[in-house]
């Protein structure tokens, strides 16, 4: 019996101690990180802003950003964009056209401007277009000249093509994206690719712009600030209203290097600068900037 109950000990013991072990890794090696997620996020709504920009400057045919327009909208950015130089030699014949859009405060590109969008911004978004901003071939492209928001300076390649009216009656477009993110305060440096199509389903019969509204699909792929790779793609098309700063709903997949699949949700369509970020079942809030 003693030898019995010896062996029954010896067993339940080292039963505990496996479950133990078992839980304290698990605890220990639980994947909360969300920077792939946010850092994709970063730009995702960064180069999704300059496009925004960018067409209202084009569309209104605006030489600068008053607090309102004739229309009592606020402006994208208020009085920071203090430059707004488009070529009108040919326009709107079919053509090669430029405009820079430059930030800053008092009139200086060097130093920073609190925008409407709650965004500090200093630079300059560079613009070409070919043809007619609504014509079906037409495309544009944008880049930047020491262009900052929020510190974080942004650089590379946007190239919008317009495809003309899809099934539905709404123009798309689409769009490719070679981007760099350099983070503030030395926190790394992003990388980013994209092919995305852009579906304008509202807003583009009125001259207004801020009743206009985009779904936004495709897939990307970058590293991280720390230098971590990883693809993604929208699983649920990204709702993008131009009264709103932030992404409102829509959904997308993200795969780092080495890591499972998480998915980040922007919502239900209310504005808030708040996503969620699934991994392994766990849900965690990010903020987005």
């Amino acid at each position: 019996m003693k030898t019995k109950s010896m062996v029954k000990y010896l067993f339940v013991a080292a039963t505990v101690g496996i479950l133990f072990s078992s839980c304290k890794k698990k605890t220990d090696n639980t994947d909360n990180d969300t920077a792939a997620a946010s850092d994709n996020a970063l730009a995702e709504g960064t180069y999704n802003d300059v496009h925004n920009i960018a067409d209202q400057a084009i569309n209104n045919n605006v030489t600068s950003y008053s607090p309102v327009n004739t229309s009592g909208e606020k402006g994208i950015c208020s009085l920071c964009a203090f430059s707004i130089l488009i070529d009108t030699t040919t326009n709107p014949v079919p053509g090669t056209h430029t405009m820079s859009i430059t930030f800053g405060s008092g009139n200086n590109a060097t130093v920073n401007c609190l925008c409407q969008d709650g965004r500090y911004r200093r630079g300059t978004i560079n613009v070409t277009w070919s043809g007619r901003y609504r014509d079906a071939g037409s495309s544009h492209t944008i880049t930047f000249t020491n262009y900052y928001v929020n510190d974080n300076q942004i650089m590379g390649t946007k190239t919008v093509t317009n495809n003309g009216y899809n099934g539905a009656g709404h123009l798309t477009f689409s769009i490719s994206v070679n981007g760099t993110i350099i983070k503030a305060n030395g926190g790394g440096t992003i990388t980013w690719t994209s092919s995305r199509t852009r579906e304008w389903i509202a807003g583009e019969s009125t001259p207004t712009w801020s009743d206009d509204e985009y779904l936004i699909t495709g897939s990307a792929s970058g590293t991280n600030a720390a230098g971590n790779s990883f693809t993604a793609a929208i699983t649920t098309p990204l709702d993008v209203k131009l009264n709103c700063h932030y992404i409102v709903a829509g959904a997308f997949s993200i795969t780092p290097s080495g890591k499972p699949t998480r998915s980040v949700d922007f919502g239900n369509g209310v504005c808030d600068n708040q996503a969620t970020v699934t991994i392994n079942g766990n849900v965690y809030n990010i903020t987005l900037h």
